[in-house]
């Protein structure tokens, strides 16, 4: 996944940009590169999964100029060769060594031209500034903030500038930031046009771009494997995948030992699809041992986040610890697009619309925060098909007449796509979706809240509550997790949005807990 970090600005200290910096290695464990551009440092933690030679190892470096990255940049040979014919040399396989000559060609105008997933600080060697981008949904993360000199500083995880810089917050998706400025280059959730397109032309783009979505992101040097949870997102990526190649795909999946819904599933699709399929069990003493690592790793205090990152954490754990895997490929980013169980709530297509665009924008704080950090801190990296930016972009465009639940089953435009060409069992392809954490047991939700009423009277929960004026805790459970993030993370709260939870202002969504079991129309989903 790879670790990035700048200090921007001359009167910077080596020792205290090398302890923050190190926090994070286990994202890139591979190899460790610091330069003095001579106005501050770019650091660089490399997990190797282009391009696996020393020559591919960051910052790279043109004429002065250096640039840190950490991403994927899909079709990269074309602007390779492009760049070629231009006069430029490269000397590595690595998809990132594009950038510099990119940028000495387009400057800031290349970030829209990416099809990537990436968050990149360059040193501009002719100009003396420093300039970071960040893709448009956020999937690769990056942090800011500024220290008491007023000295910028960038990193791949909160947890690097902690102590280093007053106020962490997150990069902004879709911008760059140049001369002291963050200026929007593109806005995934923006519509210029709605799409009109017919039904069964909608769902045959999606079909295609989807497939092609999963495709490109199969390209690695790397070992690649699939989590693979039994429900709709998920079996769809592996599906694909398992059809576009020459070998079984390797899927995994966890859950509680006494009730875990997806494992069940889960073994039925890889069965159908044919991968080489491993289940992990967890137990509640594990989950209660991992949560102060977890929350610590995570850098957030929402609840579904924190409960759907427990099964994800061990699980990818596992495979770091048992397998050769690098690369991880997830079912992320659909709920956004095609709508939550909640967003069955809304009361018109205009509203479901909203509601997307808000989760989209809002996705880095949660879904993709939760799929980084689970991923990364296990020297793995994540791919996220259903993030895609043309799929996003066509998805985001459909009529929200046609997107919003007219059709008695969510995500129908999906199931509806893929209903005809054998990719998935009908029992996996119209399995009503279940809440991810509740999905790996149910009981692991009843135990963290067991766990969570253990700490507390109903006095001392109110009485420490109070201590919080943003996203005040208002369960134990979320004082439990507010305190451990604390810890941490000591007055940083605004890094988030505050609690995920469905839109309390429609009709049948004023609710108290973010799991979905919690709504009156969860019917057989946790079945």
């Amino acid at each position: 996944m790879c670790s990035i970090m700048g200090y921007c600005g001359s009167s910077a200290a080596y020792d205290v940009f090398l302890e923050g910096f190190q926090r994070t290695i286990s994202r890139g464990p591979d190899d460790t590169r610091i330069v003095d551009t001579g106005k501050g440092f770019l650091g660089f933690h490399r997990l190797a999964i282009m391009g696996l030679s020393d020559s591919g190892m960051q910052p790279f470096e043109l004429d002065g100029s250096y640039v840190v990255c950490n991403g994927e940049i899909y079709g990269f040979e074309k602007w390779r060769e492009k760049l070629r014919k231009k006069g430029y040399a490269f000397q590595s396989g690595s998809d990132c060594e594009i950038l510099l000559p990119m940028y000495r060609e387009y400057g800031v105008e290349m970030f829209r031209m990416l099809d990537a997933e990436f968050a990149c600080i360059f040193y501009d060697g002719k100009s003396g500034e420093y300039l970071a981008a960040r893709d448009p949904i956020g999937i690769r993360p990056l942090y800011y903030g500024y220290n008491k000199e007023g000295v910028l500083l960038l990193a791949s995880e909160a947890k690097n500038l902690v102590g280093l810089v007053e106020k962490i917050m997150p990069f902004p998706p879709g911008h760059y930031y140049k001369g002291g400025r963050f200026i929007p280059y593109r806005d995934i959730t923006a519509v210029k046009k709605i799409c009109r397109d017919d039904l069964e032309t909608v769902c045959q783009k999606i079909h295609d771009k989807l497939i092609a979505g999963v495709e490109k992101r199969m390209v690695s040097d790397a070992k690649i494997g699939f989590l693979l949870s039994g429900g709709l997102d998920s079996s769809l990526v592996c599906a694909i995948a398992a059809k576009k190649s020459k070998k079984p795909i390797r899927t995994f999946a966890i859950g509680m030992k006494e009730d875990a819904i997806d494992l069940k599933y889960a073994r039925q699709a890889a069965a159908h699809i044919g991968s080489a399929h491993r289940e992990i069990y967890m137990t509640p003493q594990e989950v209660f041992s991992s949560l102060e690592e977890l929350i610590y790793l995570l850098g957030t205090y929402d609840i579904t986040t924190i409960r759907a990152s427990v099964g994800m954490y061990l699980c990818c754990k596992a495979i770091h610890e048992r397998t050769d895997v690098r690369v991880i490929l997830t079912g992320e980013i659909s709920d956004e697009l095609f709508g939550y169980k909640y967003t069955d709530f809304a009361p018109d297509a205009q509203a479901f619309q909203k509601e997307s665009e808000k989760r989209i924008r809002e996705l880095h704080m949660y879904d993709v925060l939760r799929a980084d950090r689970c991923i990364s801190v296990n020297s793995l990296e994540a791919r996220v098909p259903f993030g895609d930016l043309d799929f996003v972009e066509y998805v985001m465009s459909v009529d929200p007449e046609k997107k919003q639940n007219v059709y008695g089953k969510g995500k129908y435009l999906l199931r509806h796509a893929f209903e005809k060409d054998g990719y998935l069992p009908d029992e996996i392809l119209w399995r009503e979706k279940a809440a991810f954490s509740d999905a790996v047991g149910h009981s692991m939700v009843d135990h963290l809240k067991t766990y969570a009423d253990s700490h507390y009277t109903d006095e001392e929960f109110e009485l420490r509550a109070r201590k919080y004026d943003y996203a005040r805790p208002f369960t134990k459970e979320s004082l439990l997790y507010r305190e451990i993030f604390e810890k941490y993370y000591p007055g940083q709260a605004q890094m988030i949005a505050g609690f995920w939870m469905p839109n309390k202002t429609w009709k049948g969504c004023d609710v108290n807990d973010p799991s979905a079991r919690v709504l009156s129309n969860y019917g057989e989903s946790g079945k």
